[in-house]
């Protein structure tokens, strides 16, 4: 496997200690990336006060009507929101898919990663509506 160190070390995503030696788990290579994109997409825009351009605003579409315009509006802001914000991918794709789960929206986003050039992905569940979450209906 080709050297990844070009791609950066960090803490991994959640937070948790190493169990094998009890420090904080760090993380690299294309798995820090799938971190990082996962967290520009949890991440509510102006919630880190400090980089309040970080993340995106994925939570502003919670009730949102899912039709075409609507799910075309939501992948062109959040594909521009990651190729801004992750300089180390390229190439990326979002696909949404509304009819798989009920409640639930599929963004699927697919990049390429810069210097190995190769392809990674995410699927990412969005809910629609919480008390679909987790299949707990009341």
């Amino acid at each position: 496997m080709k050297d990844q160190r070009y791609l950066g070390k960090g803490i991994h995503f959640p937070v948790e200690a190493d169990p094998a030696t009890g420090r904080i788990r760090m993380t690299q290579g294309t798995a820090g990336i799938r971190e990082s994109v996962y967290l520009i997409l949890m991440t509510q825009q102006t919630e880190r006060w400090l980089r309040p351009e970080f993340g995106s605003n994925l939570n502003s579409y919670t009730f949102m009507d899912t039709g075409v315009t609507m799910m075309n509006i939501m992948a062109r802001e959040l594909k521009e929101n990651i190729l801004s914000q992750e300089p180390r991918i390229s190439d990326v794709g979002v696909s949404m898919d509304a009819d798989s789960r009920p409640g639930c929206l599929l963004i699927g986003i697919e990049y390429t990663v810069k210097g190995a050039h190769t392809r990674d992905n995410l699927v990412f569940p969005f809910y629609l509506d919480a008390s679909v979450r987790g299949g707990d209906e009341r």
